[in-house]
């Protein structure tokens, strides 16, 4: 009897075994449905299914980010959002990577209705982005505008001379490498390299004329680099509104009646969808188990640590304060 009763408590604690391992499989069956679902879609996941306005945040420094683009172009195809809502607190950046954004935004703004909202500062290739939205709300002491490129490099000739250093270069013309920060710039070179910011600047030009209710000559009046805030761009017509997300929403809603009762849904470039299979999981897993501010602080960390320096080499369309 000892030895049946024995046999019997073993065959129970094995089949508990086998309940408690059959569970487990099935939890990581879970965990990598939703890791492989949240890489096919994006971090937005499933929410993404139900009909919502999309909510962009463009921050900082502007560059040629494609990654950035293919969302934009990833919402035009996304059945479920019915509108665009484009966060810019941006001092601007470089102008190639403005005019990429721009003609992103445009192909958006082709299928959905977008609206601009300019936080702090949206100016320069801040603002570029903003005029390829189909409405401008900015906040009354937002500092906008700065219409123009700039082009800088340093000039070291008299500290070289200080330090008793001189530079020696041989090059295949006398146009290689100009500007130099090492020696005066020849008159030629001073003169192509003007031209070149005034074709530049004549596509910035051309963005507000295209976009804004005015003509080529008021377009260019506006467009000498200065800075307005908000209610001065009001009054001169390079936005449409002062107010918030509040009030691109009610434009929304009036002027291409997209529900108000719709809402609204950060979409980002911050996903999951670079992570190996591996690591998708474990922040699945996390997420999962209601562990959402871990799962961020990993996803933050992996992103500093894999940032590349910032670099805003070519033509700039940047707004700073003079020092």
């Amino acid at each position: 009897m000892s030895l049946e009763a024995d046999l019997l408590v073993d065959r129970r604690r094995l089949k508990r075994r086998v309940s408690l391992w059959r569970f487990a499989a099935i939890i990581l069956v879970a965990v990598m449905v939703i890791a492989g679902g949240l890489r096919i879609w994006g971090e937005q996941g499933l929410s993404s299914f139900n009909s919502h306005i999309a909510r962009i945040t463009i921050d900082g420094v502007i560059t040629d980010d494609r990654k950035q683009q293919a969302m934009f172009d990833k919402i035009v195809e996304a059945n479920a959002v019915k509108a665009i809502i484009v966060h810019i607190n941006s001092p601007g950046g470089t102008t190639t990577g403005a005019e990429a954004l721009f003609a992103a935004i445009r192909r958006a703004a082709g299928k959905k209705p977008v609206v601009a909202v300019l936080g702090t500062v949206a100016a320069s290739g801040g603002y570029a982005a903003a005029l390829a939205t189909d409405y401008i709300v900015a906040r009354g002491n937002t500092l906008t505008g700065s219409i123009g490129v700039i082009f800088q490099w340093a000039q070291v000739t008299e500290l070289m001379k200080t330090v008793g250093v001189e530079m020696k270069e041989l090059k295949s013309s006398p146009l290689k490498a100009e500007p130099s920060p090492f020696g005066e710039m020849p008159a030629e070179a001073r003169a192509i390299t003007e031209a070149m910011i005034r074709d530049s600047h004549d596509w910035f030009v051309s963005l507000v004329e295209q976009r804004r209710p005015f003509g080529a000559t008021r377009a260019r009046e506006l467009s000498d680099g200065r800075v307005y805030t908000g209610r001065q761009a009001l009054e001169v017509q390079l936005v449409d509104a002062i107010g918030g997300e509040r009030t691109a929403l009610t434009w929304l809603r009036e002027a291409k009646n997209i529900g108000a009762d719709l809402d609204i849904l950060d979409w980002s470039t911050n996903s999951l969808e670079d992570l190996s299979w591996s690591s998708s999981m474990v922040i699945a897993a996390l997420r999962l188990f209601g562990l959402e501010s871990i799962a961020d602080t990993i996803m933050l960390t992996r992103k500093t640590l894999r940032s590349e320096t910032l670099s805003l080499d070519g033509l700039v369309s940047v707004w700073h304060p003079a020092r």
